[in-house]
This record gives structure tokens, sequence and C-alpha cells, in this order.
């Protein structure tokens, strides 16, 4: 099975409610396709001034080719981020909702649903990780296209800045995961 359909079923499977909030693995791989990898190899040009014409234009589309995929990746790229941004500025809100709540328990019932309410609220969390990780994972896979289909390296400047993305940088999220947890030992202590 090609990645692109694992990526939708698995999108479908998990997450069918953040379904348009995914790296469009599809419009990236349509776009490059567009790039003629003949032309992105280093191709000898010949003594003949129409096959120099022509060739110029081919290479002007090619570049044009080239700069529509990186814009559509990076406005991807701006489109998860925004998302995962939004996502954890909900998460730190309603986990300070919930400690306040776990605070000012006055009975058990009351309890039994803060907790409950935590557990799901920790459930969401791991959600959104794994929405980090398939995302991440659909990058590398679509530059890695790139590079096969053109022959050269991505000229993708923000590569290493991917891992400090919010999309990729993970560690609020693990620190609030944290959190719900230990909120958990201490409603389930005596």
């Amino acid at each position: 099975m090609k990645y692109g359909k694992r990526f939708r079923d698995e999108v479908e499977r998990t997450l069918p409610e953040w379904k348009g909030q995914f790296i469009c693995y599809k419009r990236l791989k349509k776009q490059l396709k567009l790039i003629n990898p003949r032309l992105s190899r280093g191709r000898r040009m010949h003594n003949h001034w129409s096959r120099f014409a022509t060739g110029r234009f081919l290479d002007v589309n090619n570049f044009r080719e080239r700069i529509g995929f990186t814009r559509l990746l990076d406005s991807e790229l701006n489109k998860v981020n925004t998302f995962y941004f939004d996502k954890e500025e909900d998460y730190i809100i309603r986990l300070k909702e919930l400690q306040l709540r776990a605070e000012n328990l006055d009975c058990n019932e009351e309890k039994l649903q803060v907790q409950q309410d935590i557990l799901n609220f920790h459930a969401e969390m791991v959600l959104l990780l794994h929405y980090s990780v398939l995302n991440f994972t659909g990058l590398v896979k679509i530059v890695k296209k790139h590079n096969k289909r053109t022959g050269t390296s991505f000229q993708f400047s923000s590569l290493p800045r991917v891992m400090q993305q919010p999309f990729f940088s993970t560690d609020l999220l693990y620190k609030l995961m944290r959190k719900c947890e230990t909120m958990l030992d201490e409603l389930f202590l005596p």
C-alpha cells in the first residue's frame, strides 16, 4: 500500500475531526509531479539556438514548478504549526481549569467526574502527539520524493528549523501530559 493511502486511512481512522489540519500530502505530490525530472538533473545543451531557447524556456518553467512546490510546502507547514500551536494553547487553559476543579472537590461523584475528564483530556493530548508524528512523517516522505525526482538535495533552508517548529517540539505537550498523570495520581490516593 502506498504511503499516501496509508496516511489518509490513518487520519480517517484516528483523527477524522482534524482531517483538514494535516499536511496535504496528495496536493504536495501532485505539485511535485509537475517538476520535470530530466531538467533537474543538469541536461547537456547542444549548440543549436532553437534547442537552447526551448531549453531555457523549460528551465524557467521547471524553476516555477519548484518554487510552487516550495511555497505549497511552506503553506502546509504553516497550517500544521498554527493548528498545533492553537491546540497547545487550548490545552494549557484546559489543564488550569482541571487543576482548579481537582482542588475544589466536594464529593466522590465530583471526584469521579474530574478523574474521567482528566483521562479524556490526556487521551486528546496523546492524539495531538500522534498528529505531530504523522505530519512529520509526511514531511520527510515528500522531501524524500522531491530529492529522488529532481536528483538534488532539497534546498529547504528551514529543514533544520522543522525540529524546532511547534508541531514537532513536543516538550510542552509531554509536560502537560505529565501534569495530568500527577493530578490523577493525587486524586486516586486516599
